[in-house]
């Protein structure tokens, strides 16, 4: 990237966490290439605890690990407030015939679809075969009856910040999920749960976490990072076209 361009999105969220001093940062990086050294089962240990940590109060301790499970912990906020199966609501509303709000368990209780994929960060670094599971995006919509004006679909989230947009064709399409597991678990609050947008075939900041709103709009509004100069369409190889065919 050259110097005009703006700062990556780490995908995970922006590195605004809590700062991270200069002895825990060495500390850290010697104790993860310990576990890369003298054995695989320590280094998950580590992974472990600091992703423990990460879920309690992220600080983005995880993403300074060799290999530390691959994903890093942060927020674009300074904290994000926790909701739990009781307290968990996702509205779907805008331009839709019947608006719904749905619990944790309503959402579970749908078909649920589980895929495998690479998650792939506009900054290069990439999980390979992450599951996925949860429900289509396709279901909600249909569920909600869009109205033949729509064109676009909006994603708010509960940390209050962060937000996102897909046009209404790419939100339909089968591997466009509200995610509610990930790696066979239901999701932490650390990786956005209790449930979280995941766009497969796009660059992993598109997946926004800690979903909480689904508007059906005219147009595709520019979300967090597309407000910083980021593509909208951010297709995993865009730079040669190529768009990743969908699962069925």
């Amino acid at each position: 990237m050259n110097s005009e361009q703006p700062p990556p999105p780490p995908d995970e969220g922006d590195a605004r966490g809590t700062p991270v001093g200069r002895r825990v940062f060495l500390g850290t990086l010697g104790l993860g290439a310990l576990g890369v050294v003298t054995a695989p089962s320590l280094q998950r240990g580590l992974e472990s605890f600091l992703a423990g940590a990460a879920d309690k109060d992220p600080t983005g301790l995880t993403g300074l690990l060799p290999n530390g499970g691959g994903f890093r912990y942060y927020s674009v906020t300074s904290s994000v407030p926790r909701r739990t199966a009781a307290t968990y609501r996702l509205t779907v509303d805008g331009l839709v015939d019947r608006p719904a709000t749905y619990t944790l368990p309503e959402l579970k209780a749908l078909p649920q679809t589980r895929m495998v994929r690479d998650v792939q960060c506009v900054t290069g670094w990439r999980v390979p075969h992450t599951p996925f599971e949860g429900v289509r995006l396709s279901r909600l919509l249909d569920a909600a009856g869009v109205r033949p004006s729509a064109r676009a679909v909006r994603f708010t989230c509960f940390d209050g910040a962060y937000s996102e947009s897909l046009t209404l064709d790419q939100a339909r399409r089968p591997d466009v999920l509200v995610a509610l597991r990930m790696r066979d678990e239901d999701l932490g609050h650390a990786h956005g749960g209790p449930a979280r947008l995941y766009v497969a075939p796009m660059y992993f900041y598109k997946s926004a976490k800690w979903l909480s709103g689904i508007t059906v709009t005219e147009d595709v509004e520019p979300g967090y990072w597309e407000e910083r100069g980021y593509d909208v369409d951010a297709w995993v190889g865009r730079s040669n076209g190529r768009d990743d065919e969908p699962t069925h």
